[in-house]
């Protein structure tokens, strides 16, 4: 008998399992793919650490959780310094003087930069915006939306801007220096070697099986633990009860090129309708490499089915509503804990995922 099941050996169970073992805790974490680390594994391409399912950057404000992470891995010191193309355009983000001068090419200081800015907005302001197009031309103006967001947000969700709900951007990251790091938090790096051996580290300690699926045997599988802590869709684990929870999806064309530098950053949005992938991810730029090949990611937002990974929660009011009901639910099932992305339905970042778990794992070992 175990104390505690984790199903899913991805970054929120690695946590929970890392700090019930330290307290003497016999955990048995199941993992339904090949590989521990979730969406965050990374692995060795000609000498490469590929991120497999997307860019993941470390970043947080939160000095604890920054110091927590480093026990398992040495940090680099990179910095997110994405591009945008639009067209055969090509912009600094988040948008910042470099931007601003680079769109408008009489803009030299910020109060022209703000002075334009101010002036679209006033030409096209809706009072009550219906939709995301009206909220975003409402906050930045036009030509930054044409050129920055409507493309790229229109196939991040699959519709149309004026198909989406105002709420989706609330606001929009505008800043009136030269700076292009795209995150304003006090810590950012990438580990020195790839994520997987963070997870690896976290695990020492647990037993770990691979390649196995909860639901395979669920009844066994919840009667082995004193308690589970269960990381899959919320939704899933009751049996689509109330109906499927929405998530978007994302495809990868990964390829390796016989070139040193492909496209000179780690990171390039395409933000034009009509080419078909989102971003393009050059690996080798996230620890510096200089290895005589490089590997490219594309990638491909896509709507959610069964069979697909899941990997963004639609969090509209919809969804919004009918997870609550699941959430009900979970909340009185005194033997199962739900965490992380897909167990919460909630848009973490992998600082969020660490502050959750360890909450958790507090108040569960206390």
């Amino acid at each position: 008998m175990y104390d505690y099941l984790i199903v899913g050996a991805g970054l929120y169970g690695a946590v929970f399992a890392h700090e019930a073992a330290k307290r003497g805790k016999k955990c048995l974490v199941i993992e339904k793919r090949g590989h521990v680390a979730g969406n965050i594994y990374t692995e060795k391409v000609e000498g490469i650490n590929v991120h497999r399912y997307g860019a993941h950057i470390f970043h947080t404000s939160d000095k604890e959780i920054w110091d927590y992470i480093n026990r398992f891995a040495e940090f680099n010191n990179y910095v997110n310094q994405p591009v945008a193309r639009y067209k055969n355009e090509c912009y600094n983000l988040p948008f910042n003087m470099n931007t601003f001068t680079k769109i408008w090419p009489d803009v030299f200081t910020p109060a022209e930069a703000k002075a334009r800015i101010e002036e679209e907005r006033r030409e096209a302001f809706v009072e009550n915006p219906s939709n995301l197009e009206e909220q975003a031309i409402n906050l930045v103006g036009k030509t930054i939306y044409e050129k920055l967001v409507k493309g790229y947000t229109s196939k991040q969700w699959g519709r149309a801007c004026t198909e989406l709900p105002p709420f989706i951007i609330k606001r929009l990251p505008v800043r009136f220096i030269f700076d292009n790091n795209y995150f304003n938090d006090r810590y950012q790096g990438i580990p020195v070697g790839g994520y997987t051996a963070i997870v690896e580290k976290m695990l020492e300690g647990s037993e770990v099986r691979l390649s196995t699926d909860f639901f395979g045997d669920r009844d066994g599988y919840l009667s082995c633990a004193e308690k589970v802590v269960y990381t899959g869709a919320i939704d899933r684990f009751y049996d689509y009860r109330f109906g499927a929870l929405e998530y978007r999806s994302v495809r990868f064309e990964t390829e390796v090129l016989d070139t040193d530098n492909f496209q000179g950053n780690a990171v390039i949005n395409y933000t034009d309708a009509e080419t078909p992938f989102t971003r393009i991810i050059e690996h080798k730029h996230f620890e510096f490499g200089n290895q005589p090949k490089t590997v490219i990611s594309r990638e491909y937002s896509s709507a959610w089915k069964p069979g697909d990974e899941p990997y963004y929660p639609v969090n509209d009011e919809k969804n919004g509503k009918l997870y609550l009901q699941y959430k009900e639910l979970a909340d009185g099932d005194g033997h199962v804990l739900f965490g992380g992305r897909l167990g919460q339905y909630k848009y973490y970042d992998m600082h969020n995922v660490i502050r959750e778990a360890l909450a958790a794992a507090d108040r569960e070992l206390r």
